[in-house]
Formats: structure tokens, C-alpha cells, sequence
């Protein structure tokens, strides 16, 4: 869509977004500012009005801004969650009107052609906007013309409304900054004494542009109406969900079923269509008494195969009580993942792809946080070799190796009575009397010293598999720093 003559455009702008939506969550009395880190320093990254008034600005290092506000205080800025609340914040301006787009990473645009008189005009409308956001404890300054650069330069230099084909009388004494241009080209046009825009308008056009570009000119006719500009809004993100509604009720498991895999067909379509893969399904099931049930499919792997998904609704539909009758059913993908298209063969088996149903036959009853895997882990400390991982959430890995045997079962250091640092030819471990028939060693293991472990501050470890009389396969270890002996495993 193209603003131009007719046409009326709001430009909302937030000078202090990321610092409101901080403050929001934890209000802050005095001066506060975001900070973040930029080549190794902390920088302040958004400022609250009273930092402002104290003299600081953004881009100024923490440690001079600290020197110079000892009552500043801070927190990290998080500029993924900051951009995440301004989507939110667009899909909150819909309520004014259907097209709205971001402008900037601190700003929205509206085009409310058509719209304003369902709000009673103009004034009442940006009245409204402002009042909503002042509640929500947000600082906004509005701008609102016949096209998108005005608007943008009423709210960011002067913040007000242009009447409609009044643009230049709205922004002739606004500075030429307020035209969206790059600083190099707005210090070029003050050093030819062009500080507002109307003096630009005034200048003549063949000179300047040979000695500007065509950039300050395009950008006075965007603002002026007269270059048309596109409104772009931000597309609504796909909805994955489908409902049936049925002419008479049903109540049997195998008409359920059915009804599910009529309602997974285009669910499916859709999810290969966006090359994605559903994580979580809620099939909501409506009863005539106008009560619902939700039975939740958490699946191990992102799928959008029908014929995959459908038996593992099993479970859930045969708890359902029916009642006197369900007469419709919703299926929604309520977490999708993205799934790209793959290769398929048709010489090896797919047991891929058993093992993911599996888990999720499992998860459901007894919650796929509950099935675990084991994944190989970059470290010499044998308690550390390994990671426990949901296996929903992980992919088999392999790659287990280790410079010496290890035992199948390793536990917590448990003390022997034992002196000197070869290993002891007989020794009692719990209540059992040992005799060493055979010691392969020693391994010495050293601490990580870059991680905190409270059971390794008895510093070295030199570690031995021995073989007892009694059938025993034990793996023992010295500390020659702290000396003492202790068992930490059992072989096979």
C-alpha cells in the first residue's frame, strides 16, 4: 500500500523503550540506565528521564557515567526481549487500524486512512493512543501527516499533527534532520546553510541536487506527499489449527478417530507447506452440554506426517467421556518447530523414526522429561565424561571414548583405610575384607581448576582398576596432596 494525497499516517515513536519496559517490571526511583556491552565495555544503552537530567547520554561509558552519577543504577539491557515487546506492541496497535509496520527497532507506523472517524477523529484518536501508553508506563511521541515522513518527522522534532494537504506549513521549520537523512548528508546541507526544511524547499532543485544527490530531495517529496512510499505491515504469523463441526453428535472411539485424522490431513498440508513440524497438538473435543475436554499430544520429534500422528492420539482419546455426544472438534499445533525437508531411502529401515514414536508413547504417561538419554561430555573427570539430557530434546551422539577403561558403575569417593601410595594388598570396603590379587595403574587424573568442585580440593588423583580374590573389579584412587585412598567405582 503507497501513502500519498488522502491518505493519513501516525508515526509512533518510543525514545525510551527499553528502559520503560525494565522499569515496568521493576520500578527504579532516581537516575537508571540499560547498559551494554560494546568492545569489551559497558556502554549505557537506554536512559530513563531522570538519568537525562542529570547530564548522561547514551553511548557514554559506565564507569565515567557512574563517576558522574554515583546514584545511577543499571541492568544488563536485553535487546532480543526488547525487540520481541515491540511486536507485541504492533500487534496492540491493530486495534486502530489493520496496517501497521515497525518503523525503526523503536518505533511503529500506522496507516489509519479510513479509520480515524471510528475513534471520533483525528485529535480523539491520537488522544486514546497516547492515553493507553502513558497507563502502560510508556514514553510515546506521536506524529501524524498526509504520508509516512511526515508523520516520522512531527514525532520524533516536533511531535504534532499536519493537517490534510497542509504538510509543508506542519514541517517548513523543522530542522533537516527530520527528513530521515544520513548525518554526513545533514552536515553537508548545513554547511550550504540549509537548516530547516523549508529552506530546502525553497532552494532550487538542479543545483542541489549536483552538489547533495538525489537522496535530500527524494526524501523532502516522501515527506511532501508528492514520492509515493510503501506501508509495509508485518505480516501475521501462519495459525495451525483446524475445526470440524459435526450435524449430529458422536461418542464412539472409532468416530473420534476419525474425525481426528479428517482434521490432521489439512493440519499437515499446512505444516509442510512452512516446512515446519508440530512439537505440541491440543485437540479440543466440544460436547452438546457445551462442555469441553483438551486431550495434549506432546511429541518427541516436530512431526507433520498424518499417518505418524494420528495413532499416537490413541491414549488420550480413549479416556475421553463423551457425555451425550460431541458435536465438534479443534486441532491446533500449539508449539512448532522448523522442519526441513529431508532425504528419504528406501533401503534402510526407518527406526529413526520408531524410536521418536516410542518416546512419545512413553512421554505420555509418564512425561517425556522422564525419558533421558546419556550424551558424551568434553572432560577427563570421570564423573563429568557425561551429560543427562531429556531425550525429546536431544540427538544420540556418539563418539564415547576414554584414554583407559572406566567402570560401568561410578559413585561418590568412599574412604578406605589404607597408607602409602601403592595400592593396598588387603583392605575393607563395605564390611567386606578384600585381598589385591592384580593393580593396573596408575592413571593420574588432575583437577579442572577453572570449575568449583568441592570434591576435588584434595588436588591430584591417581587412579587404579584392582582385581580382588574375592571376584571384586574395583577402581580406587590416591591423593598423593592429601594422602588417602578411596573406591569410586565397580567394573563389570
Amino acid at each position: 500500500m503507497f501513502d500519498g494525497i488522502g491518505r493519513r499516517v501516525v508515526s509512533i515513536w518510543f525514545p525510551r523503550l527499553p528502559s520503560d519496559r525494565a522499569l515496568r517490571l521493576r520500578p527504579v526511583d532516581g537516575p537508571f540506565a540499560l547498559t551494554l556491552k560494546e568492545n569489551n565495555a559497558n556502554r549505557l544503552h537506554c536512559l530513563n528521564a531522570a538519568a537525562e537530567r542529570a547530564g548522561l547520554n547514551r553511548a557514554m561509558s559506565f564507569a565515567d557515567a557512574r563517576a558522574f552519577c554515583p546514584d545511577l543504577q543499571s541492568r544488563p539491557a536485553d535487546p532480543q526481549g526488547d525487540d520481541r515487546f515491540l511486536q507485541v506492541l504492533r500487534r496492540w496497535a491493530t486495534r486502530y487500524c489493520p496496517w501497521v509496520g515497525f518503523e525503526g527497532g523503536d518505533g511503529l507506523v500506522l496507516d489509519i486512512t479510513g479509520s480515524a472517524h471510528l475513534f471520533g477523529g483525528e485529535a480523539a484518536l491520537l488522544a486514546d493512543i497516547r492515553q493507553r501508553l502513558v497507563r502502560a508506563g510508556f514514553t510515546a511521541r506521536l506524529g501524524l501527516g498526509d504520508s509516512r515522513g511526515a508523520a516520522w518527522a512531527l514525532a520524533r522534532h516536533g511531535e504534532g499533527r499536519a493537517e490534510p494537504g497542509q504538510a509543508l506549513a506542519a514541517l517548513e521549520t523543522l530542522p533537516v534532520a527530520a527528513l530521515r537523512l544520513d548525518g554526513d548528508v545533514v552536515t553537508a546541507l548545513q554547511r550550504l546553510g540549509l537548516r530547516t526544511i523549508g529552506e530546502l524547499e525553497r532552494t532550487p532543485r538542479a543545483p542541489l541536487a549536483r552538489r547533495s544527490g538525489p537522496e535530500p530531495l527524494l526524501r523532502l517529496d516522501q515527506a511532501l506527499g508528492r514520492q509515493g512510499e510503501q506501508i509495509a505491515p508485518l505480516a501475521e504469523p501462519p495459525h495451525f489449527g483446524a475445526r470440524l463441526t459435526l450435524p449430529e453428535p458422536i461418542g464412539l472411539y472409532d468416530d473420534v478417530m476419525a474425525g481426528t485424522a479428517r482434521l490432521l490431513e489439512p493440519l499437515c498440508a499446512r505444516l509442510k507447506a512452512e516446512e515446519a513440524g508440530a512439537r505440541v497438538l491440543c485437540l479440543t473435543l466440544r460436547r452438546v452440554d457445551q462442555a469441553a475436554q483438551t486431550v495434549e499430544l506432546r511429541l518427541a520429534r516436530p512431526l507433520s506426517d498424518p499417518a505418524r500422528i494420528l495413532p499416537l492420539f490413541d491414549r488420550g482419546l480413549r479416556a475421553v467421556e463423551a457425555g451425550f455426544g460431541i458435536d465438534q472438534l479443534r486441532l491446533a499445533a500449539t508449539a512448532v518447530e522448523p522442519l526441513p525437508q529431508r532425504q528419504l531411502s528406501h533401503v534402510a529401515p526407518n527406526r529413526r523414526d520408531r524410536l521418536d514414536d516410542l518416546v512419545t508413547r512413553l512421554g505420555t504417561r509418564i512425561g517425556l522429561e522422564n525419558i533421558r538419554r546419556f550424551l558424551p561430555a568434553e572432560s577427563h573427570i570421570p564423573e563429568r565424561g557425561f551429560l543427562v539430557a531429556p531425550a525429546a530434546w536431544s540427538e544420540p551422539e556418539g563418539g564415547w571414548s576414554a584414554p583407559r577403561p572406566r567402570p560401568l558403575r561410578i559413585f561418590r569417593p568412599e574412604p578406605i583405610a589404607a597408607a602409602g601410595a601403592e595400592p593396598p594388598r588387603q583392605f575393607r570396603w563395605r564390611r567386606m575384607a578384600l585381598v589385591t590379587a592384580r593393580a593396573t595403574g596408575p592413571e593420574r587424573i588432575a583437577p579442572e581448576w577453572w570449575l568449583e568442585d568441592e570434591a576435588w580440593r584434595s588436588g591430584l588423583r591417581d587412579y587404579w582398576m584392582i582385581e580382588t580374590r574375592q571376584g571384586r573389579r574395583l577402581w580406587l584412587f590416591h591423593t598423593p596432596q592429601s594422602p588417602g585412598w578411596f573406591v569410586q567405582g565397580e567394573f563389570a
